[in-house]
């Protein structure tokens, strides 16, 4: 997928089906959710394409432990130096101590462990250059699920940008959770987090996946000349909430 600036020191730089997005700090870069191991060199060109170097990469900064959004951590490790962050409820996936990553259903296996320099509980602000980011504690899709806020800016105007860190049904279905022996009680809390981070203003809404947000969609109406920034919606949050929340009562009507 073609990578584009969303707005100001916002930038998508990931792929058709999964999202990453860079953060220029004024202070180095910050790499939000690596992506697959097989797309980090898709990810780094297509860093280069927009003027970012990657060995300004100072932080990964990942949304939760799942093979899609941290897969490509280890190597760029190893390429940069970038400093890891995650959900406190989430290390134990990345560092290999659980097999529950995803990769496996996926039809991969997870070879890329790590472990994190930096763990995020609840209400953490994470502070890099001209950026704070908040981190909120949004458990369903893993326990350790982090939905992050924080301001974009241009130059003149700044916006807040928020993305919902996991949203997806497959991890929360009983199949999964029982066949790997879990707890159903991240699946129930799922509602209240959709509902503890619904008060928070958000006008740039980016997802950990295109599809979350229209993101290829809203790119090409950029393309074609869109007078006004397709992102900068604050209406966009609350349906992307909404949408979630349909989704999960689908699924609890369903018996799944």
């Amino acid at each position: 997928m073609e990578p584009f600036r969303i707005f100001g020191n916002l930038y998508f730089v990931g792929t058709t089906f999964v999202s990453s997005h860079v953060i220029d700090t004024g202070d180095g870069l910050i790499l939000l959710d690596s992506n697959y191991p097989q797309c980090t060199y898709l990810v780094t060109e297509g860093m280069r394409r927009l003027g970012l170097d990657p060995a300004d990469i100072k932080y990964i900064l990942h949304s939760h432990g799942h093979y899609d959004h941290i897969g490509g951590t280890r190597a760029l490790v190893e390429l940069t130096g970038a400093k890891t962050i995650i959900g406190r409820d989430d290390v134990d996936y990345v560092n290999g101590k659980v097999d529950l990553t995803w990769a496996k259903e996926l039809g991969f296996e997870f070879h890329e462990a790590f472990e994190p320099d930096i763990v995020l509980d609840d209400g953490d602000v994470f502070e890099c250059g001209n950026t704070k980011i908040l981190a909120v504690h949004t458990p369903g899709h893993t326990p350790g699920v982090m939905s992050y806020f924080f301001n974009v800016t241009d130059g003149k105007t700044t916006y807040t940008a928020g993305m919902l860190g996991g949203a997806g049904m497959n991890s929360m279905r009983l199949k999964f959770l029982d066949g790997y022996g879990l707890s159903h009680e991240h699946r129930l809390a799922f509602p209240q987090s959709l509902e503890k981070v619904r008060g928070i203003h958000v006008d740039i809404a980016i997802g950990n996946h295109p599809g979350d947000v229209d993101t290829a969609g809203k790119h090409e109406l950029m393309k074609n000349g869109a007078t006004e920034n397709p992102f900068i919606d604050e209406t966009a949050w609350g349906r992307r909430l909404d949408y979630c929340k349909k989704q999960y009562e689908d699924m609890i009507a369903d018996g799944k």
